[in-house]
């Protein structure tokens, strides 16, 4: 229904307040609207460890509204979870609450919920639909259904280069981003948890590798090493629930991790400048689709997912940032 993707895009909105703090868990917004389209609660999950969404949707629900509980519905971005965690399970607040309809947007795939929230809510007799905004919701949480499901951070692979492909002038290093560009590469950062660069550009360009341009949570520093190869980093980022990996460079670390198959986006950034001589850029993989192109002054950045990813979300999927 319409009216259902209306109400889940402002899950969505509120869901992105959580960008920061919520993580490790995903980031969830609820909302609540009674009979005649009114909006009587809302909420998000802003820090972990502190009230999910959805208790924060209904705290916010006025005493004067609270009767009207039994004939709204809640939309809520991702399935209420039904296991004991830090809090209890917001399955069982929505059936005690009274709610007898509820719109989920995706299912969580972490074990201990996955499909089990949307099966409790039915067997108490609550209408539930889910799928409404289905792969949007996903794509907010791409970082948290990437480590669930596979077992790594999603991990973007990131480089400027000159228009002729160099990433560097002669060898040595050289700023190709524009002080705008350098800005958004590290708001980028810090929605990353870890970043990681090879032995030979740490150093030889001694990167700061930290958040000056922005204001945010600084990612772990990590250094691709014969000590700490691949392999390491991941387990690494494994064993500290660490959801996303930035990978700055340089070249050989980018065609390592690509050789791989180890990456989810990739984010190229290119002057209209021609450097004729020194280090080339690692080439694209097949199988490429373009998630955004966006012109910033004088240089272009573009980011590519894996083609198939991209033909999977809706004509109106919005484009993450």
């Amino acid at each position: 229904m319409k009216e259902d993707k209306i109400y889940m895009r402002r899950c969505l909105q509120l869901a992105a307040c959580g960008m920061y703090g919520a993580r490790p868990n995903p980031m969830v917004g609820a909302v609540i609207v009674a009979p005649g389209g009114r909006i009587i609660g809302e909420g998000c999950h802003r820090h972990c460890g502190q009230g999910h969404a959805e208790v924060n949707a209904f705290a916010s629900v006025a005493p004067a509204d609270e009767a009207l509980l039994a004939e709204s519905t809640m939309y809520v971005s991702l399935e209420p979870c039904a296991h004991y965690g830090k809090t209890p399970p917001c399955a069982d607040l929505i059936i005690r609450k009274g709610v007898r309809r509820v719109v989920v947007g995706c299912v969580d795939p972490f074990a201990k919920v996955h499909g089990m929230g949307i099966r409790k809510l039915r067997d108490a007799g609550v209408d539930v639909t889910v799928g409404v905004l289905e792969r949007e919701c996903a794509e907010l949480n791409r970082r948290f259904f990437t480590f669930q499901t596979l077992g790594r951070p999603y991990i973007t692979l990131k480089w400027a280069q000159s228009a002729d492909g160099f990433i560097d002038s002669g060898f040595r290093p050289t700023m190709i981003s524009t002080p705008f560009t350098q800005m958004l590469a590290h708001k980028l950062r810090t929605e990353c948890q870890a970043i990681v660069v090879g032995r030979v550009t740490d150093e030889r360009d001694h990167p700061q590798l930290n958040i000056r341009h922005w204001s945010g949570p600084a990612p772990r520093r990590m250094v691709l090493s014969h000590s700490h190869d691949i392999d390491a980093i991941l387990a690494e980022c494994r064993a500290d629930s660490l959801q996303s990996l930035l990978v700055e460079g340089g070249a050989a670390t980018h065609r390592a991790f690509i050789e791989r198959g180890l990456w989810d986006e990739i984010r190229v950034e290119t002057a209209p400048l021609a450097l004729h001589r020194g280090t080339r850029a690692a080439t694209l993989p097949d199988c490429l689709a373009v998630k955004s192109h966006t012109v910033c002054g004088n240089n272009a950045i573009t980011v590519y997912v894996r083609e198939q990813r991209l033909a999977s979300r809706p004509a109106d999927a919005g484009t993450a940032h």
